[in-house]
């Protein structure tokens, strides 16, 4: 997240703090000190202030906890917990990838509002043994029924909140479909985004202000429900073409046994394309290794003939992707290990083209970038 900065790790899960939570912090004090400065006036100014700083902390306490309690669930099923951060409207956890299963999907959105609704419980009693007159019992209070608000607002059955998640998952149970899930929750976490934002204008039209805590809530709603129904479409898509669909023409994949004169009259000449690198398959079609185009000038052109490319031929291990394997596990795959070309394999391992994250114009090597296309076999 833009402005957010590491503040350390908590369970081994890292742990930033948005410029944005800063704001909502001097607000909470200041609202919060002033209120329990009026009705504690024993207090003093600097005591009510200081707890109204000790609440708002407690405040965002309560939101880590209901993160780490998604997180927590997250991890029990194999989940890395990518981070955690606080910003202006609460909290999120980062996961570097999905549930594999509605049922997972559920208890993983479902957590954060029970261990909200956990703390509100045992908040309020706390308070059996407390004067309900004393500044004590205030701030026990205010954290009660912020985890209760916290619960029931998350609650609401619409992304991004976790209410839209646990909607999502009982979707994609009924249909057997993850990305209807997120489409629907999402279209319904805009509906939810616009009457916040009419609730916040409504009351114009009666002669008073507008709610802006109202229209910023509905505009975070709206904007981040439509990017994830926009998103499960691209991923829908995605999963339903495989990386052969997408193989780049015309891929530089040379044979071993070819001369270099072959070599450059049949890959380097007249290509549309100048490739700066080649994959090197052996005669089973199997990479063993890559070599630089501009390697042949180590050689005497008189000598291309007699000279094959398996004698200019580098080692080069690069990971490899199944002809079979859907587009969008490609492109999850190469954001895991930071490589911007992938090698397409068939059933035997035999390289039969090459799958680029985005196009480059003149270029090969494996942080190269792409272009889509049909599949191409090594000549043979």
């Amino acid at each position: 997240m833009n402005g957010s900065f590491r503040v350390g790790s908590l369970f081994g899960i890292p742990f930033y703090v948005n410029a944005s939570w800063f704001i909502v912090l001097a607000l909470v004090t200041f609202s919060y000190g002033t209120e329990l400065g009026a009705t504690f006036p024993q207090l003093g100014g600097a005591a009510s202030f200081s707890l109204g700083f000790v609440s708002a902390l407690l405040l965002f306490s309560s939101v880590l906890a209901h993160e780490l309690g998604h997180s927590f669930v997250a991890m029990r099923q194999g989940i890395e917990v990518k981070s955690i951060s606080l910003f202006l409207f609460g909290g999120l956890a980062s996961f570097d990838r999905e549930s594999q299963t509605p049922g997972q999907a559920f208890w993983v959105a479902i957590a954060g509002p029970l261990v909200s609704l956990g703390l509100f419980g045992l908040l309020r009693t706390l308070l059996v043994g407390f004067s309900t007159l004393s500044p004590l019992a205030a701030v026990i209070s205010l954290l009660a029924s912020i985890n209760l608000i916290l619960a029931l607002f998350n609650l609401i059955p619409g992304l991004p909140l976790d209410g839209g998640n646990v909607l999502k998952a009982i979707v994609w149970k009924i249909t057997g479909d993850p990305y209807k899930g997120v489409v629907f929750a999402g279209r319904v976490g805009q509906i939810f985004g616009w009457l916040a934002i009419g609730t916040g204008l409504l009351p114009i039209l009666l002669g008073y202000g507008p709610q802006w805590w109202n229209i910023l809530i509905g505009s975070f709603l709206l904007q981040n429900a439509g990017r994830a129904a926009q998103s499960a479409q691209i991923e829908r898509t995605l999963s339903s073409r495989t990386a052969a669909d997408a193989i780049t023409p015309h891929s530089p994949i040379v044979r071993s046994d070819l001369t270099l004169r072959e070599f450059a009259n049949q890959h380097v000449i007249g290509n549309t394309r100048e490739w700066k690198r080649f994959l090197v398959v052996n005669e089973t079609g199997h990479m063993i290794g890559a070599i630089a185009a501009d390697d042949t000038k180590k050689i005497a052109t008189s000598d291309w003939v007699k000279t094959t490319v398996a004698e200019l031929t580098e080692p080069l291990t690069l990971e490899t992707i199944d002809a079979s394997a859907s587009l969008l596990d490609a492109l999850k795959m190469m954001e895991r290990i930071h490589q911007n070309e992938l090698p397409v394999a068939d059933e035997t391992g035999a390289i039969i083209g090459l799958f680029e994250k985005i196009p480059r114009s003149k270029s090969c090597d494996p942080n190269a970038k792409p272009a889509r296309s049909p599949p191409r076999k090594p000549k043979t």
